[in-house]
């Protein structure tokens, strides 16, 4: 199977933006496929900006921006440096779960890299995990 390096893979999939619909951001994975580390975090596909009503109009208007998500690799220093160095043809990008809320995306993240020990294991680039969630926020992953 060909992998190209410049997607980012959902279900096996190449991604795009056509498969956004409703959802705000994603989980991913990404891995170095020299020597399979991983680093493991989230990405918004899509944020909201408040514009100023039109002219003679009282409600201001909401404009859904795409992030640039197709070209991101992560927050990891030593991951944009490892990129910098031998370029993207080094990485494999793979969305774990696509969410519907930035409270899902952070409960998600938080959950796979607490699963993976990310932390206690070599495997990974994460050095840091950091989230503060609220209950009410995840109600709709309530099974």
């Amino acid at each position: 199977v060909y992998i190209n390096n410049f997607m980012w893979y959902y279900n096996g999939e190449e991604f795009t933006s056509e498969m956004i619909e409703d959802n705000v951001g994603f989980v991913y994975i990404i891995t170095n496929v020299s020597n399979n580390k991983k680093y493991v975090g989230k990405k918004i596909l899509v944020s909201k900006r408040k514009l100023p009503p039109l002219k003679g109009k009282k409600r201001r208007r909401t404009k859904i921006v795409e992030s640039k998500w197709q070209d991101y690799f992560g927050s990891s220093d030593e991951v944009n440096a490892i990129l910098e160095e031998h370029g993207r043809d080094i990485f494999k990008r793979e969305i774990l779960h696509l969410c519907k809320s930035k409270s899902e995306m952070s409960y998600l993240e938080l959950k796979e890299q607490m699963d993976r020990e990310v932390l206690l294991n070599d495997e990974y680039y994460n050095g840091i995990i950091q989230v503060k969630i609220h209950r009410a926020h995840v109600k709709t992953l309530k099974k």
